[in-house]
């Protein structure tokens, strides 16, 4: 699914973000990802989307080498991840089914399809009696579950969250990652950024420590190895 061998990047104004990380993620895996602010988790992200390339070592993810993805293409492959963002980044003036399709319309989805498929994907996050509502008339959990629905609706490979519980209340956060794991449990593979320490301690996955642009530490290595 995800391949890091070797894999180092340097920004132009000199920072090391990532040294010599090596690590694989399978599919099906759901994996936290922690470190302090800097440490080197948004690049982390930003080349498994291509939003960056790194200086050296080689990245696979879906069997693809990302050095031999043509840039054109890139935008095919970011379409087996459906993201999840911290500010939600829902469209103000478009209801919440709308905001929903607008990312099938995009992958060019038929209306048929679309009509389908977007109230199961609401559903399954619990919105269905909320799909004429727009954004500010939701609570930041129920914002955040439109983010969700939103990166589920193409079905995705992988959901890729970035801290999705930053700006909701804590109570909800355990009830948005209840979410992931049950997207988890029917195949999809969640790689999640997070700051809560009670959220990794609370749902027992693997848990990737990234510092200093290095990883730490990994659960998986601690549990036998087994990746």
């Amino acid at each position: 699914m995800i391949e890091f061998h070797d894999v180092s990047k340097t920004y132009p104004n000199g920072t090391e973000a990532l040294k010599h990380v090596n690590l694989s993620v399978k599919k099906g895996e759901f994996v936290f990802i922690v470190g302090s602010s800097g440490a080197g988790k948004s690049t982390f992200l930003k080349l498994i989307m291509c939003e960056e390339t790194p200086n050296s070592g080689e990245i696979i993810v879906n069997g693809r080498k990302l050095s031999t993805v043509k840039k054109r293409d890139v935008p095919y492959l970011r379409r087996t991840m459906g993201m999840v963002f911290q500010d939600f980044r829902l469209i103000s003036h478009m209801t919440v089914y709308d905001n929903v399709a607008f990312a099938m319309h995009v992958v060019g989805a038929s209306t048929r399809d679309i009509r389908k498929r977007v109230p199961y994907i609401l559903s399954l996050v619990g919105l269905q009696k909320k799909m004429d509502a727009y954004p500010k008339q939701l609570s930041g959990g129920e914002q955040q579950r439109v983010g969700l629905a939103r990166a589920l609706v193409n079905n995705p490979t992988m959901i890729i969250a970035d801290e999705p519980t930053g700006n909701i209340d804590p109570a909800l956060s355990f009830e948005i990652v209840d979410l992931l794991s049950e997207i988890n449990r029917r195949g999809t593979t969640i790689l999640m950024v997070t700051h809560e320490h009670r959220l990794v301690k609370h749902f027992h996955r693997r848990v990737i420590e990234i510092h200093g642009g290095q990883v730490v530490a990994d659960t998986a290595m601690v549990m036998g190895g087994v990746r």
